[in-house]
This record gives C-alpha cells, structure tokens and sequence, in this order.
C-alpha cells in the first residue's frame, strides 16, 4: 500500500488526488508549506516515511518549491538517497516553464498541471517505480 502526503492549500484538487490515491493506501493531507514539513518530520519521526509527496506549488507563505528544498535537504541530511527518497509530483494550474524549471532543479519526480488525468497521474507513479504499490 502507498502512503501519500497531499500538500495542497485548494480544497476541490484536494479531494481530486484523495479521490484517485486513496484506493492505493493512505493519503494524508496538509493544507500549507509548514504544515506539511511538520507531517513529513513526524512521518520520518515515526518511521513510517511518505512513499509519494504531491505538493502544490502555489500556496501562500512558502510555496512547494520552498517545501521540496526543505524536504530534500531533511532527506541528506538523514542519509535518505536515491530510491529511498519520497518520490514527489509537483502539481500546479501554471505552465509557466520558469516554474517546471525550478521544480525540476529542486528533485522533484514529476510535474503535473491541473486538471489532473487519473490515468496519466498512474502511469507516472508506475515509472517512478512505485507500481508494485498500486494494488489495491
């Protein structure tokens, strides 16, 4: 089973990923920047680390790419590389290439923009290597 974190501040593109990650394990939710360093700090506290992080990049106070450094910076530091990383899907209703850019540089594993397509957001977590996870 999957363990998601769904880092989005809107609440219809919330429900969206619930709706099309849940069959697939637990989802979690935070609704900005901190809140979701905070899930992803207990999460690792606890042993029990996010599989797959799917963070918005426009919220207010600190964006996603300000939570990815964050993230993969606590990821070094703990020794966590590689395969061993949360894999992360920037998700957002800009296509501005300054934004994928930026993402990209910052490890993110995919970029999806709004609306999201079920079947391609799947397909994605299949090459991330995650399909062994997508039973259900």
């Amino acid at each position: 089973m999957l363990r998601t974190l769904i880092v989005e501040d809107d609440f219809t593109s919330r429900k969206i990923l619930q709706a099309i990650l849940r069959p697939y394990g637990a989802c979690d939710v935070a609704v900005n920047g901190p809140e979701a360093l905070d899930a992803y700090t207990a999460a690792l506290r606890d042993r029990v680390p996010y599989e797959l992080i799917c963070l918005d990049i426009n919220m207010p106070g600190m964006d996603g790419h300000a939570v990815l450094t964050a993230i993969r910076s606590m990821e070094e530091s703990l020794g966590i590389m590689g395969l061993d990383r949360a894999r992360v899907i920037m998700t957002t209703a800009s296509s501005d290439r300054k934004d994928v850019a930026t993402a990209f540089r910052s490890e993110c594993d995919a970029y999806f923009i709004k609306p999201y397509d079920p079947e391609a957001l799947l397909a994605s977590l299949r090459e991330m290597g995650l399909a062994d996870r997508l039973t259900v």
